[in-house]
């Protein structure tokens, strides 16, 4: 009875001791999980600290390029008797000349024991190809905007393509030198610009930096005279704000390949990044190209990047930006593995070209004359080389084995090909450029430019009326003060081809314009913009004289001098009215030997206008071509003589109206 008594006690007690040996094994348990998570989290997050990838991003021409030769300057990179050369980084001629940067950079600094990657970007939009690629390859970008200027097309366009990446920016507001400095209005004018394009709250949370570039001076605080003949804020907040990359090295490699080299020597270049993994030269790795199939090559040479130079290196690891060779067809997108563990990246996307033009070999009556490269399949192969490292670019073969569409992004970026070709010696001829049209579910659809103007308020009405007639959309006008006024309208492409020249005679030279592609829109009828003068043509071959200038003149405006060579059907001017007007510029005055009662006079003519490479494109029409060579650019008619020309027009007249 007495046992039977104790038994609910003896129970509770044998409950107690289980129940506190289970919390025990449950307790054991979650600390150990809490110690493997523990582990595990700080394996995941093991950081390379000694390195930062950064991108430098601007609308063009807002300093980007110069500040970057700042921090090279005053980095530990170079040595002290090193003279470095103003805009340093744009070694391509062009740039140099336009003051643009055309082709993306990679350099590095070093600082306080950290090496500072750095891609220098393009700021026009015509080059957008290259900033997005160079968005997979950093992990933070430096927006710099102009303390006067503001926010820009292009500004808006580069910073779209970071946010995007989730990449964490830094403000560098830039010439807080400038009279003119507004640095406040400029940092709300960039909040506001964040918002409008989704920033998050922590992208929202940038810290800004005042600077000036040119004089080498910068401070976080707002006012000028703060400014501190010093580089180290900039340093300072990119290693304290860019997050360092994950070092990843003893997983299997993961490289992509975002921008394409070629040296004559080592074949095809691919440079990206290394985002996982260890690449060593001797290396048997496997590419994973665009189609889906692989192919298995070796590792013959690693470059790393210090200040301007590129030099040889034995090994890569995660998180280092590189170039590697080996393989003679690498394109850009394409990821080089391990040959046991193939797990390639997302292939990157690469904006559709937006404008062509036809590229021909140069038939004008004075082909040969002037260039090195002259024939068909020397002019192909240039082509063919260009597209090896410009994956923006597209050339297409046509019916003709004298003639290929070529694709790019705008009017500059094509320019630039057609002017470097020039340089290197190749004779050629081009059409005029015409948008890419495209059918988006089932609709035609043609691309749309985001355009921002700024000009003197008395000139605001002739440009709201010129853009109207182009079918362009006012979004908006803000009055800037001191008499100006920046307007944004929705333009389509074309309407913009040839538009520059009118734009700045209208506004006496005073309008900025800058515009980068928008979106696709659905197509507007009929045709928009164009010229509206007719050309002077020349009816015969020979020199221009002064006596037929004289009396041409009148007629038009003259594009070239005298004692200049012209032949049938090339272009010498631009007519006063609509229609095209052939003209005998070649026509001498009769000498007579009855002496004149009164003494001759001295010809005095206006100044020719000559036209640069632009804007002869600019000026072309459908029916027209320019002649490019070495030394000359010229205008002509697709159709030289005057007879086969009409004929051409009838049956053109004929089919439209049938």
């Amino acid at each position: 009875m007495q046992i039977l008594m104790q038994l609910p006690y003896f129970l509770m007690k044998t409950f107690t001791l289980i129940k506190a040996v289970f919390f025990a094994c449950v307790c054991g348990i979650i600390v150990q999980l809490e110690i493997k998570f523990k582990n595990s989290e700080e394996k995941m997050t093991k950081l390379r600290e000694d390195i930062r990838n950064i991108a430098i991003i601007a609308h063009v021409d807002h300093g980007k390029t110069t500040l970057v030769d700042e921090l090279l300057k005053q980095s530990e990179t170079l040595d002290a008797r090193t003279e470095l050369a103003e805009r340093a980084m744009d070694s391509n001629d062009i740039e140099k000349e336009r003051g643009i940067t055309i082709l993306a950079k990679n350099t590095a600094v070093a600082y306080n024991g950290t090496r500072i990657n750095i891609m220098d970007t393009p700021g026009h939009a015509d080059f957008g190809g290259e900033v997005e690629r160079i968005m997979k390859m950093v992990d933070g970008v430096v927006l710099v905007v102009d303390a006067y200027e503001g926010t820009m097309p292009q500004t808006r366009f580069v910073l779209k393509k970071a946010l995007e990446q989730d990449l964490v920016p830094i403000v560098v507001v830039n010439k807080i030198d400038k009279p003119s400095a507004r640095p406040a209005e400029v940092v709300d004018e960039v909040l506001e610009l964040f918002i409008e394009l989704g920033a998050d709250d922590d992208q929202l949370d940038f810290p800004v930096v005042y600077a000036s570039a040119i004089n080498g001076t910068s401070s976080l605080s707002d006012d000028p005279a703060d400014q501190e003949k010093t580089m180290a804020p900039i340093f300072d907040t990119i290693i304290d704000h860019i997050p360092a990359p994950v070092d990843n090295s003893d997983e299997p490699l993961q490289f992509q390949v975002s921008l394409l080299d070629y040296n004559d020597f080592v074949g095809r270049i691919g440079i990206g990044r290394v985002f996982r993994g260890t690449v060593k030269v001797g290396d048997q790795v496997t590419l994973s190209k665009l189609d889906g199939t692989t192919k298995n090559f070796r590792v013959t040479k690693l470059f790393g990047f210090f200040g301007l130079e590129r030099r040889e290196i034995n090994e890569a690891k995660a998180g280092d930006l590189i170039a590697v060779s080996g393989m003679e067809d690498i394109f850009v997108g394409e990821t080089i593995t391990p040959t046991d563990t193939i797990e390639p990246l997302p292939i990157l996307h690469i904006d559709e070209p937006t404008l062509q033009m036809t590229f021909l070999v140069n038939n004008s009556p004075f082909a040969g004359r002037e260039g090195k490269w002259v024939t068909s399949r020397k002019v192909e192969e240039r082509l063919q080389a260009e597209l090896q490292t410009d994956v923006s670019l597209r050339v297409d073969p046509t019916d003709s084995p004298d003639k290929w569409t070529v694709s790019g992004r705008g009017e500059l970026h094509l320019s630039i090909l057609i002017e470097t070709m020039r340089r290197e010696g190749y004779e050629l001829q081009v059409s005029r450029p015409e948008v890419i049209v495209k059918e988006i579910d089932g609709v035609k659809c043609e691309p749309f430019e985001r355009v921002q103007i700024d000009t003197p308020e008395e000139y605001q009405g002739s440009v709201i009326q010129s853009l109207s007639e182009r079918k362009g959309e006012m979004l908006d006008m803000i009055s800037t003060g001191n008499g100006q006024t920046r307007l944004v309208f929705l333009v389509p492409a074309r309407g913009l081809i040839g538009y520059s020249t009118e734009f700045l005679s209208m506004t006496r030279g005073y309008g900025i314009m800058n515009h980068t592609f928008d979106q696709y829109l659905p197509l507007i009828p009929g045709e928009i913009g164009g010229r509206h003068r007719g050309a002077l043509v020349s009816i015969d071959a020979g020199k221009a004289t002064t006596y037929s200038i004289m009396s041409i003149e009148e007629r038009g405006t003259i594009f070239v001098n005298p004692g200049t060579e012209v032949y049938e059907g090339m272009i010498i001017g631009e007519n006063s009215r609509e229609n095209d007007l052939t003209v005998n510029i070649t026509k001498a005055k009769q000498m007579t030997n009855v002496r004149s009662a009164t003494k001759d006079q001295t010809a005095v003519i206006k100044t020719p206008r000559i036209l640069t490479l632009e804007e002869s494109l600019e000026f072309l029409n459908d029916d027209e071509y320019m002649e490019v060579t070495p030394e000359s650019i010229r205008l002509r008619k697709q159709i030289l003589n005057k007879q086969e020309r009409e004929k051409a027009n009838k049956k053109k007249k004929s089919a439209a109206a049938e």
